[in-house]
């Protein structure tokens, strides 16, 4: 197995994160379970590198005022090229529905450009906003909401 950054980060995400009482090895250790598991060692790094950033959203200050809940959001080019029109309606409609914050769509989009990935499809999306509220604290209900989502549980969805 070779494995993108985003298989990598799909298979910590439910091998680790998912569990009841999440025991996620320190990032030697960790690069060395991923290793063991088959995956690339330039992509293992790449990986860890990517959710040691995201660990590091938590630090990034909210945007509070009134016009963020009514934001339009214009999107770069380089985000252009790699978040479909699909996915990117795909986040608007999260953000209706108070699953994702402005804030919270702002990481997922820049954790989607980190990924360097030609473009993510749907379902990767659905992972990657998973685990950003993940990573953000007080979010269960909307991690749950995009749990159920994501494991296609009845009645669920961002619309």
């Amino acid at each position: 197995m070779n494995g993108t950054v985003l298989d990598i980060l799909i298979y910590v995400f439910d091998r680790y994160m998912l569990a009841e009482s999440p025991d996620v090895p320190e990032r030697d250790e960790l690069a060395m379970d991923l290793e063991q598991a088959g995956f690339a060692p330039p992509h293992v790094e790449a990986a860890l590198d990517w959710l040691a950033d995201l660990a590091g959203e938590r630090d990034r200050p909210a945007i509070e005022t009134a016009s963020a809940t009514r934001s339009l959001r214009i999107y770069t080019e380089s985000e252009l090229n790699r978040i479909s029109v699909e996915c990117r309606g795909y986040l608007l409609s999260l953000e209706r529905a108070g699953i994702l914050s402005v804030l919270q769509r702002e990481i997922v989009i820049d954790r989607l450009v980190a990924l360097e990935a030609d473009e993510v499809d749907l379902e990767q999306l659905k992972w990657i906003v998973l685990m950003v509220l993940s990573s953000q604290p007080g979010e269960e209900s909307a991690f749950s909401r995009m749990e159920d989502i994501v494991f296609d549980l009845p009645s669920q969805s961002p619309h």
